[in-house]
């Protein structure tokens, strides 16, 4: 069924929503599949939602393969104006790292901020930013395109976290400026297709100490500054460059640490194409209690992981289905309606979801 969007003003009593309603401050108001009735559409008017998708056509057809819950976001004007502006905010970054790399000039970072702040005006909420994220992870992955998300998903993950207006403007700058230093290592190793070598391992970590000495000497906050440092350090001490452990992380570089991780993973890269995120939030569940900081990797699973409601997934067997609610106490592991069956993948541990289709 194609899925159109109405203002709430012609929403009619009988149409089926097609995708989750959320109000400005993130409180569900209707679930997808919900079948309007005079009492809803006064409740969607109650909370000044102002438009809605809903289904154009039979309400009782199964949804097909081709119009999953992120084609549908993919084929909405949100989305192909966010991916517009996505392009050119990575253009204009990289014309500013490569200035800030030569020394060209004064770099004006109100105006690198501004390219963030823009895309995420054009999300309704931080699980429609992720949503329409999700929508652009089959493009080939590039350090801008990475420094950019990742700063979107600082900013996000800084609201969950109730930090200050300051604080979150300073952690959305550290998610922008972290990865700086690759761009002063070799382009064969960043690209390079195949396993690094012990050598251009060891190079590649310097990218870390690189970034902080192109850093060091601007008006930035310190804090932008250790994350650049900082953002490869585990609180086991298994990280680098210093191998520091948790009391000697900075508390910002800890957070940025996540961002990475979680978008470098979900994202293409030229060694591997990308991971499917319940398999990278399933990692973060199995190794990264000890490698990260429990009290902001936990809010960021929990929240993270609603942004996979309702998308289509295949599981090991071939079957296909969507994500309709997900387990709490496993979270990479939720329940799949397939037809008229729903599985429970906490139960069922030969399951496994294989991708997002």
């Amino acid at each position: 069924m194609e899925a159109i969007r109405v203002r709430t003003d012609e929403a009619k009593v009988g149409m089926v929503v097609a995708a989750d309603v959320y109000s400005a401050n993130d409180q569900l108001i209707l679930t997808k599949g919900t079948r309007l009735d005079e009492r809803m559409i006064s409740k969607l008017r109650f909370y000044n939602i102002y438009g809605l998708y809903v289904y154009n056509g039979d309400p009782d057809a199964e949804p097909s393969k081709e119009e999953s819950y992120i084609e549908m976001v993919r084929s909405t004007p949100e989305f192909r104006k966010f991916n517009r502006r996505h392009v050119q905010s990575v253009n204009r970054l990289e014309n500013s790292f490569q200035s800030m790399i030569s020394g060209e000039g004064e770099v004006d970072l109100d105006s690198l901020m501004e390219e963030t702040d823009r895309l995420l005006k054009e999300g309704r909420t931080g699980i429609h930013i992720f949503e329409m994220l999700h929508g652009i992870r089959d493009y080939d992955d590039m350090t801008y395109v990475h420094s950019l998300n990742v700063s979107l998903i600082c900013s996000i993950f800084a609201k969950w976290l109730k930090m200050s207006k300051e604080e979150t403007k300073i952690l959305t700058q550290a998610g922008l400026l972290h990865d700086i230093g690759k761009m002063l290592v070799p382009k064969n190793i960043i690209s390079k297709p195949s396993k690094l070598s012990p050598e251009e391992y060891e190079e590649m970590k310097m990218h870390t100490v690189k970034g902080y000495q192109v850093l060091k000497d601007m008006n930035l906050d310190i804090r932008v500054k250790y994350a650049a440092l900082m953002h490869h350090e585990r609180c086991d001490g298994s990280g680098y460059p210093n191998g520091f452990k948790a009391n000697q992380i900075e508390e910002f570089s800890k957070i940025v640490a996540i961002a990475d991780v979680y978008d470098a993973m979900t994202s293409n890269r030229s060694y591997r194409q990308a991971i499917c995120p319940f398999d990278v939030v399933e990692n973060f569940e199995r190794d990264g209690f000890l490698k990260f900081d429990p009290a902001y990797l936990l809010v960021f699973l929990e929240r993270i992981i609603e942004s996979y409601l309702h998308n289509v997934v295949r599981l090991n067997d071939g079957r296909e289905g969507e994500v309709v609610m997900i387990n709490k106490l496993s979270l990479s592991r939720p329940v799949i309606r397939c037809g008229s069956t729903f599985i429970d993948l906490s139960k069922e541990p030969k399951l496994t979801i294989e991708a997002i289709v």
